[in-house]
């Protein structure tokens, strides 16, 4: 267990107007598109690195409905692998069914890279976007276990624990090349300060 008291301040995401918990499969339906690969680069049109969430990233087309910092999951129907990526770029005359992946995320999905352009389904993951502590979590997650790429969440429930302190818990499901593992993260933060005052991260 990763136990890591008194963080000092956080800025986590706006608050948002969601219920607290949220069933997985009850996202936006799968949109039909393609993907290509790419190694990335040190410039960003969105001003974040490739490098950024353990390589799990990609760029989308410039008049795409997806945002620079959104998170995506992607499937690729021929493997059945699913991943989260986050958007950390924009290409020119992409349309808007069309992802450029980093090489990593192509490989994992289980994606021979000689074969240029895969089929895949995206799906937006919009609690982890409006969900206050959802994205703060996942990243310390994928620090935790960087070996790791996380395949799906789940958020689990938000509840107070005292009068200054608030206790948000999610559920990540890991994959490395040998294993499965599923995670239960937590933060308890001052819901008026915005401050973390712990978090853990526990194997289930």
């Amino acid at each position: 267990m990763y136990y890591y008291p008194y963080v000092m301040q956080v800025t986590p995401p706006a608050p948002h107007s969601m219920p607290r918990t949220f069933d997985y499969q009850a996202r936006q339906q799968a949109v039909q598109g393609q993907a290509t690969w790419t190694q990335g680069g040190p410039v960003t049109k969105c001003g974040m690195s490739w490098s950024a969430y353990q390589y799990m990233t990609a760029a989308v087309g410039e008049s795409s409905p997806y945002s620079c910092g959104q998170n995506l999951k992607i499937r690729y129907p021929v493997t059945g692998r699913e991943m989260i990526v986050t958007v950390v770029d924009q290409v020119a005359g992409y349309p808007p069914n069309r992802l450029n992946l980093h090489k990593r995320v192509f490989e994992a999905l289980g994606a021979d890279p000689a074969a240029g352009v895969i089929p895949i389904e995206i799906t937006p993951s919009p609690e982890l976007e409006e969900e206050r502590w959802g994205r703060y979590l996942l990243e310390m997650t994928q620090n935790a276990y960087p070996n790791y790429n996380v395949i799906n969440y789940q958020a689990l429930e938000t509840s107070q624990v005292n009068e200054n302190q608030t206790r948000t818990s999610y559920e990540f499901t890991l994959q490395s090349p040998q294993e499965t593992r599923k995670i239960q993260a937590s933060v308890t933060y001052n819901p008026e300060t915005d401050r973390v005052v712990s978090f853990d991260i526990q194997e289930m």
